[in-house]
């Protein structure tokens, strides 16, 4: 928390965002999940108004995703942060199943015989 003080439901919220990020973590392909979490006042000094902002920070094995928003009120902060990572999510979710496709696609061809390397 930057400038800001936790509070039990800010906690509950961000616990209850970070939830729906697990259906696009496989526990069993990773050696180790972290997630660090990042909220609070961007400074006390602005003449408009308090800007949220809020930062996660989601370490996969030796991948790190990261999505960050700022926005005029923190529960909105934390619901544009989350849907970002979510698209981070998806997007290294399609690129790592593409990566294998690709791959299982050059050893069938090997093992058929007609591997043509470029």
């Amino acid at each position: 928390m930057t400038n800001t003080f936790l509070t039990p439901a800010i906690t509950e919220y961000v616990e209850k965002r970070l939830s729906h990020l697990d259906k696009f973590i496989n526990p069993e392909e990773m050696e180790v999940v972290m997630c660090y979490v990042d909220i609070g006042k961007t400074s006390n000094h602005h003449k408009t108004g308090d800007i949220f902002k809020a930062e996660f920070n989601l370490h996969l094995g030796g991948k790190t995703l990261r999505a960050v928003s700022e926005k005029e009120d923190l529960y909105s902060a934390i619901d544009s942060v989350n849907d970002e990572m979510a698209k981070a999510l998806k997007s290294y979710k399609e690129k790592k199943n593409s990566f294998f496709r690709k791959g299982g696609a050059k050893i069938k061809d090997l093992l058929k015989g007609i591997y043509d390397p470029k």
